[in-house]
């Protein structure tokens, strides 16, 4: 079972490689330093806090669009009904963990297997605004 992840993963990595290779085609690179421990210590007790909240489950959820719509409608709907969304199609969708927006990021496709590339992700300032 776990040889089937391994070879999932795998194909995702060289997928995504593949679309970054294509997307990326004539731009620069630029050189990163090495972000070592040095730079940044952690202390055993902060270490320790933050292995505490690593294993915490949170539901994260891609948001296409929205809707509002009237009880009388809703109760309408049947199979095949379809529901305008506030959104244009190529639109990119919100990506949302436990119901706050964090990122945007595009549906990608890899061996009949949806999946998301964020293209932009929320800054930590921007989510602390929202909040108020």
């Amino acid at each position: 079972m776990s040889n089937d992840k391994d070879e999932d993963l795998s194909m995702w990595d060289e997928a995504l490689d593949e679309q970054a290779e294509a997307k990326t085609a004539g731009a620069k690179t630029v050189e990163l330093e090495e972000l070592t421990e040095e730079e940044s210590p952690i202390t055993g007790e902060e270490k320790r806090k933050l292995d505490t909240i690593l294993d915490i489950p949170v539901t994260i959820s891609m948001e296409v669009g929205r809707s509002h719509i009237s009880i009388r409608n809703l109760l309408q709907l049947n199979q095949g009904s379809v529901v305008e969304l506030d959104r244009v199609a190529g639109e990119s969708l919100d990506v949302m963990v436990n119901g706050t927006l964090i990122a945007h990021g595009e549906v990608v496709v890899v061996n009949d297997k949806f999946g998301i590339r964020l293209t932009d992700v929320i800054s930590q300032v921007e989510r602390i605004k929202k909040l108020k």
